[in-house]
């Protein structure tokens, strides 16, 4: 054998085929042009089963497509049969030669079928039913194709192409269509089980939004609350005490009245109705605080604020600072800082003598502090005697319950109150109080 014999490439041994005759050539063209076809289909196949995200009808139109394309049908049929994958929409998808789509329900993107060929029309019943025993096998004709859809072993719809007369079907198409039916169940299952997934969690995202409308409608009734447990507080204190004071201030100056006569008489006069106004006055101011109406308040700021403003008398300037991001407190949390900014504004207001307050609100990163800082005469070393003595119980500090129940309001949640000389020059409270919470966004 010379040379040239042992260089030329033996085509039998590459392809399978002998070149000898004429035939053969043509055998080996139609199978490269099968094979062409069917990775052309594989492809197809691979770029409709990718889109099981975008939702089960993308993907159920993107298979029929496929299979339309392949063979280059006049009529795609995918169906599922009734009472399998109840989950899915759409049950069914026709596609005809020139990609008009159509459905007689569950998609939106088909339009209802007007005219339907008979055959068409005749296998969607069967494949809605699941009855005919035929279609649970592939079936081949040289314009038809037919595969079941299977799921788990078990046929749960079918696949149905017809083709125009120049366009017969060969047995790599069955192949091809049996591939994307099998692949296309699975796919399905999987956009349904994505979808639900995405439905799942959006209610999750609701329900959140929800929880957390709640949650900030509870925090402004709280607020709500301490307000107005702060007036009732005050309006008591002003029932028990000023106005009792000024009623018995009012009975003696009548004692004094009588045998009494001059200008001594008529100042007396002046004086008692002088008091009897004040008694009145003290009267519709109790019955104010009792009655007012307070929507709730947005911030705990503006809840301090109010606090102030109830607490203070006309010659007292108080203010209100917020230091660091606003933060949600959790419901116990804040209840306790503005319980405590409240027995401080109090104490402030009744003993300490000042003309200036300042309420100080911190948010930290793992704590919030409010400080109240008068310039009045109190002595810090007093206050914390007071304090102590008020906690155990000391029935002489009874009048300065206050003080206690700052302290307990701020230990019960891990904090801590300290009693120091402000910059004001009289006497700074500042309880902290640890949380854990999420920022505002």
């Amino acid at each position: 054998m010379s040379d040239a014999e042992h260089t030329t490439p033996d085509l039998a041994s590459l392809t399978g085929l002998r070149t000898v005759k004429g035939s053969h050539y043509a055998q080996f063209r139609g199978v490269e042009a099968r094979l062409g076809r069917v990775i052309t289909a594989l492809d197809r196949i691979s770029r409709a089963l990718v889109r099981t995200a975008e939702g089960p009808e993308t993907l159920v139109v993107s298979v029929v497509d496929a299979a339309r394309d392949h063979l280059g049908a006049e009529w795609v049929l995918f169906a599922l049969a009734d009472g399998e994958l109840e989950q899915t929409a759409p049950r069914h998808l026709i596609m005809s030669g020139d990609e008009s789509l159509f459905a007689f329900e569950g998609s939106d993107r088909a339009v209802p079928p007007s005219d339907l060929p008979d055959q068409v029309l005749n296998r969607l019943n069967d494949l809605l039913r699941g009855r005919d025993e035929v279609l649970r096998r592939p079936v081949v004709d040289d314009h038809h194709l037919h595969v079941p859809v299977e799921l788990d072993g078990d046929v749960v719809g079918g696949l149905s192409v017809w083709t125009p007369p120049d366009r017969t079907i060969d047995p790599t198409d069955l192949v091809v269509l049996r591939i994307l039916a099998g692949q296309a169940t699975v796919a399905l299952v999987n956009a349904e089980l994505f979808s639900e997934t995405t439905r799942h969690a959006q209610e999750l995202a609701d329900r959140n939004d929800e929880l957390e409308r709640t949650q900030r409608e509870l925090s402004a009734a709280m607020r709500t609350t301490v307000l107005n447990e702060e007036r009732s507080r005050i309006a008591r204190e002003l029932h028990d005490s000023v106005t009792q004071s000024v009623l018995s201030a009012g009975v003696q100056i009548e004692l004094c009245r009588d045998g009494v006569e001059g200008p001594t008489a008529e100042r007396l006069d002046v004086a008692g109705r002088l008091t009897r106004d004040a008694v009145e006055q003290l009267r519709t101011v109790i019955y104010t605080l009792n009655n007012a109406g307070v929507t709730p308040s947005p911030s705990v700021r503006e809840v301090l604020v109010e606090l102030a403003t109830l607490h203070m008398p006309p010659d007292l300037h108080g203010e209100v600072l917020v230091r660091g991001r606003a933060r949600d407190l959790a419901g116990d949390v804040q209840h306790a800082v503005l319980r405590i900014a409240g027995e401080a504004l109090f104490n402030a207001a009744v003993h300490a003598q000042a003309s200036r307050v300042t309420v100080t609100l911190a948010y930290e990163t793992e704590r919030v502090s409010i400080a109240v800082d008068d310039d009045g005469v109190g002595d810090p070393d007093h206050v914390r005697r007071v304090m102590r003595a008020a906690s155990h119980g000391d029935l002489a500090a009874g009048r300065h319950r206050g003080l206690a129940n700052i302290r307990s309001r701020a230990t019960e949640l891990g904090g801590d109150v300290r009693i120091r000389r402000s910059r004001h020059g009289g006497v700074r409270v500042l309880a902290t109080v640890p949380y854990e919470v999420e920022e505002i966004s």
